[in-house]
């Protein structure tokens, strides 16, 4: 095979997963943004994301959230989904909406919240043996605002005590996915702030644990590709979710804000032999003003760009030149791919898939856009608050 046509293949088998809640209103703290046409159901989120794949030929998964996406027949669901030539991705919980977890979930320092918590994410696990979903996704809002509010060390007890009780309850076949944000909503300290607090958690519970790296929940300045090559290197990269962000976590479209940056993690991800199905490609994103569906394609256009460039680079020659101390010549080489234009052979590459070569114009000729504006009028649209 001609190193090109292993590029192609390489884009032809990647493979994004697009979150639920993207397709639904969502806004800033202050305000949540309605749009026409927008999800009432779990239903109409997965037949967008239907459109998505259609469009894309990488995006074959949707990531549920519980409670927002809660159905009575979840079986019912994964069949819909199948219906329309997808699959149901990762679960995500939701310890953070309840009046109960002012003080955190797990980590609470009352017992009985933190059964209450623990028995969601027992849900969660149901619900992933209903669905044939293999990562159970976590990310805690837990943390203090205060010195002093609650006991740093106890807090870490209690968060081991509940990861452990959820990791026994996971099958064979299934994972965690624990996530990490170095602030907000606690603003003190977060009982999981950073990539190295979830390394050591999930090193301790087992094989089954693993590390989300979300590329919006980091301080500025953060060198993730770092922190991408260090959990590669240990095994414990068990996903992304892809976003951007210009100044604290704003999940802006992935890319938009560094996609110099997104090239370097996509670089070390396959230095590291990440792209494969053991790293899940989410998007996690939340898509204040601009329009759903248009947005979540054109994130999963970036990530197939960066992806095709760090392809790209001539490890070979990368390597000579690091082993040679030339600098200046590793740097070029580096460059060189991120500078390609890459589009013309993801054009060429849709091509061959049977697809439109620009995917955002494929789905304007689709007419779904008016079509979900005519359709979807009266109910509840799907979304976080108002």
């Amino acid at each position: 095979m001609t190193e090109l046509a292993a590029v192609k293949t390489a884009l032809k088998t990647q493979a994004v997963e697009t979150p639920s809640w993207a397709y639904g209103n969502s806004g800033t703290r202050f305000k949540v943004f309605a749009q026409r046409g927008v999800p009432r159901t779990p239903q109409e989120k997965l037949a967008d994301a239907a459109q998505v794949h259609a469009v894309t030929g990488v995006a074959p998964t949707v990531a549920l959230h519980i409670p927002w996406d809660k159905v009575d027949d979840y079986a019912a669901l994964a069949k819909y989904a199948d219906d329309h030539g997808l699959k149901l991705g990762a679960i995500n919980s939701n310890t953070f909406q309840d009046d109960d977890y002012k003080l955190g979930s797990i980590c609470h320092p009352d017992a009985a919240v933190r059964r209450k918590a623990l028995d969601h994410l027992f849900e969660c696990v149901d619900i992933m043996d209903a669905t044939g979903s293999k990562d159970l996704k976590l990310w805690f809002a837990d943390g203090t605002n205060y010195p002093g509010q609650d006991d740093i060390r106890s807090r870490q007890d209690r968060l081991a005590e509940g990861l452990a009780e959820v990791y026994a309850r996971l099958g064979e076949d299934q994972r965690m996915l624990l996530e990490y944000k170095f602030f907000e909503p606690a603003f003190y300290a977060t009982d999981v702030p950073d990539w190295g607090t979830a390394y050591a958690h999930c090193l301790k519970l087992g094989e089954k644990a693993q590390v989300v790296v979300d590329t919006g929940h980091h301080a500025p300045g953060t060198n993730i590709e770092f922190i991408v090559a260090t959990l590669l290197r240990e095994r414990k990269l068990g996903g992304f979710d892809f976003n951007s962000r210009f100044y604290a976590d704003d999940d802006l479209m992935v890319g938009a804000a560094d996609p110099f940056q997104l090239f370097r993690i996509m670089y070390e991800v396959i230095r590291g032999g990440g792209l494969t199905t053991d790293v899940a490609f989410m998007l996690d994103q939340c898509h204040n003003i601009e329009a759903k569906i248009p947005a979540i394609i054109r994130s999963v256009m970036n990530v197939q760009e960066a992806t095709a460039k760090a392809l790209l680079v001539d490890r070979d020659a990368l390597a000579v030149a690091q082993r040679d101390g030339d600098v200046l010549e590793a740097n070029a080489v580096l460059m060189d791919a991120y500078n390609t234009d890459v589009r013309p052979l993801l054009a060429e590459v849709r091509g061959e898939l049977g697809l439109d070569p620009d995917p955002i114009a494929a789905y304007r000729r689709s007419g779904w856009a008016e079509r979900i504006v005519e359709e979807r009028v009266g109910g509840q649209q799907a979304g976080w608050g108002a």
